[in-house]
């Protein structure tokens, strides 16, 4: 259990890391009384929503608590609790260090731009070392109780269903905050543009915009809060779906291959935080350069480490074979399948930044649409959005062939863990965007000098940017990631229901049945969010117009509107939206099991299911690669626009990408990331009914 330590003090590594690092953001100045007060209303609006989201999220984590101790034992339901209060945590931390980063990042941009820069992603780091602290907590501190302290055996079944189920517990809470925090920002966001930017003419974050906090409260729920329940999730998920892989694949030294995926996170965790010391201003004064520049050490530093880090949880000999299945893998072949995933993941991150990024012909190719009106942006829109799915799936394959090739379904499953070792660098990237989003919404609604707003401005540009690069990282590894789940359940299968012929054979009409019900369930699932946001939003438009009617003396600058009676609206809408989609993944493969059990038998049940799992992941990649890179693309269309091209601000073209932008808004921030963790969550229920059906 040695190396299990090791990962266990990495973990906490990680989280003193973000405790210290979070003192020296608060011990930044804090900007004027007026900044301060916009501040709070945006912190309070944050804290007001995510406790009554986690109180409805606990009642229904209580009921599937209960239900896995009664299905199949307490340990089950026991990691069931670690992984859903850590991922609320992730979510909730870094939510708060957020809100408290945002006015001292206008502060800071008042000095200058590299002072912005190293306040905003500071702020970012704390959150990403978080996730990737708690996350290999969860996963490495309850594996030392189970074998360490219950004294189990690494690859009994009392372990392998107490990591899935851990891993299930992250994965709803995120599903939860992923979603309820998309309706709830892009609510916001759509109303305040429509009635702001269009119909009132006013600049984005007015301050006589009534829904303006609203939409700052959004970006920390929303992108903060959602993402790192996320990451958090698809982390233990991915570790833990490997370790079980190992415990399954591994005839003989299994519980040192169970160890490795942890090691590997904890090497990753320090070579994360020295990469969080190269973010600086180059000569060129590039922000992305500097962002990029911390990205690029971390992932050569762990590259390096990773093969000194399995060398010694090997005893020195990378060479040494272990049995998977019909063929042997080694310590060096695993290292090879990590190395892959590191640059899957450096690919997909360049993928995205040029289907988002404002200096490539993508975004361009919008921003040009716009100029001959609303319908010809969004047809624009909607192609890139289709475009940008070739190839980051194309570069997944290749992946996963090269992976599998080397040391078969183990090899994606190292694969996908070295992917998300890295979660911690790029969950900083991530929450680096809605710290600045909130600095310059500040800057304006304080009435701040221009060069202000100007650095603010350039610190949110490159925020828009990295949210999108992150959510390309978290699809691709969470393809990943389900397919080594989707290994799992066949081998569970193989392992513990040998009287059961079952026929995955592309005749059986049951496995092309799963196929269709799979494929099609990410489609319905996204409706139901963008459905979600169209009510959200426009309620928020009535409840703007409302109070432009109601007060005049709003728009003439002699009142103030009721920000807080939007936060509200949007908090009780939001909550309410999201229950019902999230519930779906989890009773999809329970409904389709027993629905084709009944009519043909257990065998055609679990080919059903399978194959319902498999059409999940492909049509979920697609998805969501599709929405998440076509909404960043019109988002940043808008931007390009406003940077005073193709007529800048306030120009028909402006107003088509507006259009664009709104179009785009829940597609990016609200559906798209949400597929995700629906991914996961199908094939982590369909291990776990399986777990019930074999107890």
């Amino acid at each position: 259990m040695t190396v299990t330590l090791i990962a266990i003090a990495c973990g906490f590594l990680a989280v003193l890391y973000g405790i210290f690092t979070r003192q020296s953001v608060l011990s930044a100045a804090a900007g004027t009384e007026t900044m301060q007060s916009i501040a709070d209303a945006i912190q309070t609006g944050a804290k007001a929503y995510l406790n009554r989201q986690y109180r409805t999220i606990a009642v229904v984590g209580l009921i599937v608590a209960i239900a896995l101790f009664v299905a199949i034992d307490y340990l089950a339901a026991l990691g069931f609790v670690i992984g859903a209060v850590l991922s609320g945590a992730a979510g909730y931390i870094g939510m708060l260090i957020s809100v408290k980063a945002n006015v001292r990042t206008t502060e800071a941009a008042r000095s200058g731009l590299q002072q912005g820069l190293t306040i905003a992603f500071r702020a970012g780091a704390v959150t990403g070392m978080l996730v990737a602290g708690l996350a290999l907590l969860a996963v490495a501190g309850y594996f030392a109780i189970l074998v360490a302290g219950l004294g189990f055996d690494p690859t009994s079944r009392e372990v392998i269903n107490a990591l899935v189920a851990l891993g299930f517990g992250a994965s709803l809470i995120s599903i939860f905050a992923r979603l309820g925090g998309g309706i709830f920002t892009k609510g916001a966001d759509v109303g305040a543009d429509l009635v702001g930017k269009v119909e009132a003419g006013i600049p984005e974050d007015d301050p006589r915009n009534p829904a303006v906090i609203a939409d700052n409260v959004g970006d920390n729920v929303g992108d903060c809060a959602g993402m790192a329940a996320d990451l958090f999730e698809t982390y233990v998920v991915t570790v833990g779906a490997t370790m079980v892989l190992s415990a399954l694949f591994i005839t003989s030294g299994a519980g040192d291959i169970m160890q490795l995926p942890l090691i590997i996170g904890g090497t990753c965790v320090i070579t994360s935080i020295i990469g969080t010391y190269f973010v600086r201003l180059g000569k060129s004064q590039s922000i992305m350069g500097a962002l990029y520049k911390g990205f690029i050490v971390t992932a050569v530093l762990s590259a390096i480490a990773m093969w000194f880090a399995m060398s010694f949880a090997l005893g020195g000999d990378m060479n040494r074979g272990f049995a998977a299945g019909d063929m042997m893998v080694t310590g060096q072949d695993l290292y090879y399948c990590g190395l892959i995933g590191l640059v899957v993941t450096g690919v997909i991150i360049w993928i995205t930044e040029y289907y988002t990024g404002t200096d490539y012909r993508p975004v361009r190719s919008i921003a040009k649409a716009s100029e001959t009106g609303h319908g010809t942006n969004v047809i624009q829109g909607l192609a890139i959005s289709l475009e940008a799915t070739a190839l980051p799936a194309l570069v997944i394959c290749i992946g996963i062939i090269a992976s599998y090739e080397i040391a078969g379904i183990l090899g994606l499953g190292f694969a996908a863990t070295a992917m998300l070792a890295l979660a911690g660098m790029v969950v900083a990237l991530d929450a680096y965007g809605p710290v600045t989003d909130n600095a310059g919404g500040i800057a304006e609604m304080a009435g701040l000098d221009d060069d202000v707003r100007s650095r603010t401005d350039a610190l949110d540009a490159v925020g828009n940017t990295t949210k999108a690069v992150t959510k390309g990282y978290a699809i691709g590894s969470a393809g990943l990631a389900a397919l080594v789940l989707f290994g799992a359940y066949t081998a569970d299968l193989r392992e513990y229901f040998t009287g059961v012929r079952v026929d995955f054979d592309l005749s059986n009409p049951y496995v092309v049945v799963g196929l269709f019900v799979g494929a099609l369930l990410p489609y319905l699932f996204g409706a139901m969010g963008m459905t979600a946001v169209g009510r959200a939003g426009g309620e928020v438009v009535e409840e703007v117009r409302a109070q432009f009617r109601e007060n005049p003396g709003i728009m003439e600058g002699t009142a103030k509107p009721d920000y807080a009676r939007s936060v509200d609206l949007l908090t009780k809408t939001a909550i309410r939206e999201m229950v019902v989609p999230s519930l779906l993944p989890v009773a999809a493969p329970v409904v389709i099991y027993f629905v084709i059990e009944a009519i043909a038998g257990q065998a055609a049940a679990f080919a059903a299911l399978g194959a319902l799992l498999l059409g999940v992941i492909v049509g979920g990649l697609f998805v969501a690669l599709s929405m998440t890179a076509g909404g960043g693309a019109w988002d940043n269309a808008k931007k390009y626009i406003e940077d005073g091209n193709h007529g800048g601000k306030g120009s028909e073209a402006h107003k088509a990408a507006v259009t664009g932008d709104t179009v785009g808004d829940p597609y990016k921030d609200t559906a798209g990331p949400a597929v995700n963790p629906m991914i996961k969550i199908t094939n982590i229920v369909a291990l776990l009914l399986l777990a019930m059906l074999a107890h």
